[in-house]
């Protein structure tokens, strides 16, 4: 059951056939394909009727699909979703490959030296001889991990991999056979000897397995570096990408060279856009640090410039979304396609917020938990793969405020200029850190201990204030970051760093704790930054009209 909603998501309040207590959530799910969300039969959809990842995880648990007034997903909805990828044993796997092949040319080496180079009266030393039968044990046990991990009849049924089990057991046993080949039961016997000697080559046809293997490598190490990102793999495909909404889809950087044996390959994805949407798909690069021939998507790309880790300008986030609605008003089929280098950050940032842009969420909150949850593959991780840093939140909170108070408008510009920045719970006495301001990905102002600003440091209250001298007039996007010879780095090859937009500071203060500092917000900083961590900064406000002058 579907209701008839505008291709630009623009809702009308209430839907007629909702209570008006009912969540907008809920609307959205029985909307229909028109705004991208999920309908019963929607081929392009991987998400079945059940809302579990529209519902805040503390209401979920409460909950039922009867409960919320929509039939149990049934056997085939459940089907659609994406078939769960096995992470667990992958990067063994990876690394028994690739070690596996260098072990094929190091046996291969052995056998042939010991060919050309020994003979009957040349002592073969035992711990020689134990390095052949060593890695026909590593091959065999390579075999038993594969078919413990993919089931013996899945194994066995690519002949391929039986030929191979077959070239295992026989060297292991030629091996076994080799290594007491000092026996006097053999020494009357050369030609044996050597006819062991030569069939170990039977190794060689390893090679070739793990050639056929290849593509197999390649697929194991993409889902290595993807993690549990939820996956494409249906219809002969296999690529990090994720349908979000019916419409819109997140994805790792299409690549190519080296580059593609770990990431989706470009030609993959033109292929499967071209497939599943063939005129129909729009493609944004949110990547600074690398591009593409945009001939591959029919020069249907637009790339904005924000940087790793970092977060795109508020005018930005304006921009792309008006693009995004006014591409999708086009036509029904119309979908796009966003992605940075691994589809999370950068992506999930602009993803939350057009579908607060079109009207799916109202809350940054919202927004962000039904990305994260659209991105995760729970079935082979718990690990959260939504938006990645406090300061990507924050600008996605930004970004509900001028949707739902500014009408999509930038918000009215406020100067001001940063004249002291207090920095709790920190070791040390402050004496080493350096202080950046970056503004339009330009350093504008800088200081230390022995530039710029006065640094002191309270004992008592366990607090570092940097006093700001000749600080400039700060507006719209602004960065700042913290340098330091004794504080481990992380992202932006700094300690910790934060990003604010002058327009939403109050009060003339903006405090972060460490959950909102992107560096200290990982867990495996913890030693470092305790629960009190903090920084706060207080600014002077600046007239426009002492700004002209």
């Amino acid at each position: 059951m579907t209701f008839p909603v505008p291709a630009v998501c623009n809702w009308p309040q209430p839907l007629p056939s909702l209570s008006a207590s009912a969540p907008r959530r809920e609307a959205a799910l029985l909307a229909g394909k028109e705004i991208g969300v999920f309908t019963e039969g929607d081929p392009r959809t991987q998400l079945s009727l059940s809302p579990a990842a529209l519902v805040p995880r503390a209401t979920f648990r409460e909950q039922t699909p009867r409960s919320f007034g929509i039939p149990t997903p049934t056997a085939e909805e459940l089907a659609a979703l994406e078939a769960p990828v096995c992470s667990d044993p992958v990067d063994f796997c990876v690394c028994c490959r690739i070690f596996g092949i260098l072990l094929v040319f190091v046996d291969v080496a052995f056998i042939i030296i010991d060919l050309l180079v020994t003979d009957k009266t040349t002592y073969i030393p035992l711990e020689y001889r134990s390095i052949s039968l060593s890695i026909a044990l590593f091959f065999f046990m390579d075999i038993l991990l594969r078919v413990f991990v993919e089931g013996a009849q899945f194994y066995f049924s690519d002949i391929v991999n039986s030929i191979d089990a077959v070239i295992i057991l026989v060297t292991l046993v030629i091996d076994f056979i080799y290594i007491f080949n000092d026996f006097e039961i053999f020494e009357d016997i050369p030609r044996l000897i050597m006819f062991l000697r030569a069939l170990r080559l039977i190794i060689l046809m390893r090679i070739f397995h793990l050639a056929y293997q290849k593509r197999h490598l390649e697929k194991l190490t993409r889902r290595m570096i993807s993690g549990n990102k939820r996956r494409y793999t249906k219809d002969g495909f296999d690529l990090d990408l994720t349908y979000i909404t019916g419409r819109v889809i997140a994805m790792s950087f299409p690549s190519s060279g080296k580059q593609s044996f770990y990431r989706n390959p470009i030609q993959e994805v033109v292929r499967f856009l071209d497939t599943k949407h063939r005129n129909h798909y729009q493609v944004y690069n949110l990547c600074s640090e690398k591009a593409y021939d945009p001939k591959y998507f029919h020069y249907r790309v637009h790339r904005y410039m924000v940087d790793d880790h970092n977060v795109p300008s508020l005018s930005d986030m304006v921009e792309f979304s008006k693009d995004v609605q006014k591409w999708m008003a086009q036509d029904d089929k119309n979908i796009v396609v966003i992605h940075c280098m691994g589809g999370k950050g950068r992506t999930g940032t602009m993803a939350c917020a057009y579908l607060i842009a079109c009207g799916l969420f109202t809350t940054a909150e919202e927004s962000l938990h039904f990305f994260g949850e659209r991105r995760t593959d729970r079935t082979t991780s718990k690990k959260f793969q939504g938006v990645e840093t406090p300061s990507q939140s924050r600008y996605v909170g930004y970004f509900a405020d001028v949707k739902n108070i500014y009408n999509l408008t930038l918000p009215p510009r406020n100067l001001l200029r940063i004249k002291k920045i207090v920095i709790y719970s920190i070791h040390g006495n402050g004496e080493d850190l350096k202080v950046q301001i970056i503004m339009r990905q330009k350093v504008v102002f800088s200081c230390s201990a022995s530039k710029n600003c006065k640094i002191v440091h309270d004992v008592e209250k366990d607090t570092v204030s940097i006093h700001l001298c000749n600080c400039p007039i700060l507006h719209d996007d602004v960065k700042v970051q913290f340098l330091s010879s004794v504080l481990p780095k992380d992202y932006d090859n700094c300690p910790f760093f934060f990003w604010f937009h002058t327009s939403f500071i109050q009060n003339n203060r903006l405090y972060l704790s460490r959950d909102k500092l992107d560096n200290p917000h990982k867990p495996k900083t913890w030693k470092i930054y305790r629960p009190g961590f903090a920084v706060e900064i207080y600014f002077d406000a600046i007239d426009q009209v002492v700004a002209d002058t």
